[in-house]
């Protein structure tokens, strides 16, 4: 799977750095070859003499060591590897990336290297949402850093929410499909799903129904071709999907954000059942029943996704697909659908209460192009997923 694969990998200093060690041996465990490099503070966490002996090399510490420097020398260090995996990127390793300093060998090697850089943050759950955090990961991910985690959950300082650094497992899944030789290897696709919610107060909102099972199929298919995937999903029950970029928001103008923050893309997805309309002014408080009568909500149109990326004058994904679920006269709808969005297919499905297919396993989808309507049996989710992910591996291929 990874055999004769390079992989230099990065020791950040935080607590996560104790599940680097297991990252370690499942990659060796894969056939890879693994490097390390450790920052000072990594050492006050995980101990060189327990690294080197999982990788089954020396530990490279550093910078101005003469012997290592007449032997190899920190830029030829950088340049061997087929992928270099920061892990745990702490706030200060991103923030050094996205300043360009070098002044360890670790963000010496990092500024040094012409080979692709995969980081998988972790660090305390305010700072990972501190505006400074957030604009050096948005200057990475415009610098072509592949983003791996952070996941949500409980923290070794007491505290709950986004920071936790990826399982081992996960990364392992996202540096075999960084690393593919598929026929999506380096190309870049953005898959969105799952439903919006559109709030109408704290404790309700509306929403599309959609479990987002059939996006991060997609997802997974399009991963599994060696794509790089951005997936950009909103509350979706649905797993979501190792080994790619996975972009959480609620609303239909946080996914609109995001779809725009991912670009430029090679091709995108559009599965998502994004809310058409929000209430134009949400209550900061919970709306109450009263006697005077039903509460009056004004709605405003949101932002139409598809159909923006679908019509970019600059920047256009070489192919845009748009889903269309309909309860009648499904082709007609989907066409016109297409033709009025400007995107180069439609999936369009049945999803009437007959059909069963809204929330179940399996799918049955229309695929309209410009060379008309293309039925395909009914299949499971994943089936669909893996047809239609060779289908646009085809047409990327023959762009």
């Amino acid at each position: 799977m990874l055999a004769g694969k390079r992989v230099l990998l990065i020791i950040g200093g935080g607590i996560a750095a104790y599940k680097v060690l297991d990252l370690i041996r499942r990659l060796r465990e894969r056939g890879a070859e693994v490097t390390p490099v450790m920052t000072r503070a990594a050492e006050e966490f995980v101990t060189p003499l327990s690294v080197s002996a999982l990788a089954g090399t020396e530990v490279h510490r550093d910078l101005f060591d003469l012997t290592k420097e007449a032997e190899m020398g920190h830029i030829q260090l950088s340049r061997v590897a087929d992928l270099v995996v920061v892990a745990p990127a702490t706030a200060d390793l991103m923030g050094k990336m996205a300043g360009g300093l070098a002044n360890d060998l670790a963000s010496t090697l990092l500024m040094a290297t012409d080979t692709p850089v995969m980081i998988v943050p972790a660090m305390n759950v305010r700072m990972w949402e501190h505006p400074a955090t957030q604009r050096n990961l948005a200057l990475l991910q415009g610098d072509g850093v592949t983003v791996v985690g952070p996941n949500s959950g409980d923290m070794a300082c007491g505290e709950f929410g986004p920071g936790r650094m990826s399982e081992p497992m996960e990364i392992v899944e996202a540096i075999t499909a960084k690393l593919s030789t598929g026929p999506l290897a380096g190309k870049r696709v953005l898959v969105t799903s799952g439903p919006t919610h559109e709030p109408i107060d704290p404790v309700r909102y509306i929403a599309n129904r959609s479990s987002g099972a059939q996006g991060t199929a997609i997802a997974n298919a399009l991963r599994d071709l060696g794509a790089e995937v951005i997936f950009v999903t909103g509350p979706a029950d649905a797993a979501r999907p190792k080994g790619v970029t996975v972009v959480e928001v609620e609303s239909a103008r946080e996914m609109h954000a995001a779809v725009h923050d991912a670009l430029p893309v090679d091709a995108g997805v559009f599965a998502a059942a994004v809310a058409d309309w929000r209430v134009a002014s949400a209550s900061d408080s919970k709306i109450k029943k009263t006697a005077g009568g039903l509460p009056v909500l004004e709605f405003a149109e949101n932002p139409d996704i598809l159909a923006e990326v679908s019509q970019l004058a600059t920047g256009r994904p070489g192919l845009v697909v748009g889903f269309a679920a309909e309860t009648d006269d499904v082709v007609a709808h989907a066409t016109a659908k297409r033709q009025r969005k400007g995107c180069d297919w439609i999936v369009a499905n049945d999803v009437s209460p007959a059909t069963g297919i809204m929330g179940g396993s399996e799918n049955a989808i229309i695929l309209i192009s410009e060379d008309g309507a293309e039925p395909w049996e009914r299949m499971g989710k994943d089936e669909v997923a893996r047809r239609l992910a060779a289908r646009i591996a085809d047409a990327l291929g023959s762009a």
